[in-house]
């Protein structure tokens, strides 16, 4: 009886078309290019030309597994495709929403409010602080945060904890009502500059001058 292990399934030719041959032929000879593109397009060119799959992963000095694989993928997706790695699927997030919320408001925070001695986070500092303190406040998915992984939630939200943005105020809210009449004051002031013809120097100063102490007042002197 023979063994059935003998008639394991023969894998088809990998036939490239001229576009495809070129490319390959390219990554295989190019010095900058990932190593592990190289390595498949040699392997592939190398099954094409109908070199065994046992040489070509001593030639190349890799494992028969890995040259299988490659060409599996070639003859599955083509031979450009399998040049790159299949894309994973993520891993599942592990941190919830409410602890993602509870980092940005931890961060939103003073450190000096907390105990600590510094006017700002760094990212250092808040990914120790919440390792420490996430789990007595209920989010223990954050008990291996890294800084990494903080940065990404609050750059997420646009949260800046490093960050200080300057501003200016308008305590006032009737600075705009008390400023009219001395916009107005300057602006008589200038019309009337404006409309006299110019005099000698000699000329006694008009009666009506600006107040140098009090811009909004109007000083009379007296002619002499």
């Amino acid at each position: 009886m023979e063994d059935p292990m003998a008639y394991k399934k023969r894998r088809a030719r990998l036939k490239l078309n001229p576009k495809d041959r070129t490319e390959l032929e390219a990554i295989s000879r190019s010095q900058t290019d990932a190593v592990r593109r190289v390595e498949r397009a040699k392997m592939m060119l190398a099954y094409a030309e109908g070199e065994r799959i046992t040489d070509i992963a001593g030639r190349l000095d890799t494992s028969r597994t890995r040259v299988e694989r490659c060409l599996d993928r070639a003859l599955q997706d083509g031979p450009v495709t399998a040049l790159e790695d299949r894309q994973r699927s993520g891993r599942p997030r592990k941190i919830t929403p409410e602890a993602r919320v509870w980092l940005v408001s931890l961060a939103c925070q003073k450190p000096k409010d907390l105990g600590y001695s510094y006017e700002l986070w760094t990212l250092k500092l808040l990914a120790q602080h919440t390792r420490q303190h996430c789990r007595r406040a209920g989010h223990p998915s954050l008990s291996q945060v890294s800084r990494g992984t903080v940065w990404k939630i609050l750059h997420g939200d646009k949260t800046k904890p490093h960050k200080v943005r300057y501003y200016l105020e308008k305590r006032d809210e009737q600075f705009e009502e008390k400023m009219a009449p001395v916009l107005e004051v300057y602006r008589s002031v200038e019309q009337v500059r404006n409309s006299e013809p110019a005099r000698d120097c000699s000329d006694p100063p008009d009666a009506s001058t600006l107040s140098r102490n009090d811009p909004t007042l109007l000083a009379k002197r007296d002619p002499p």
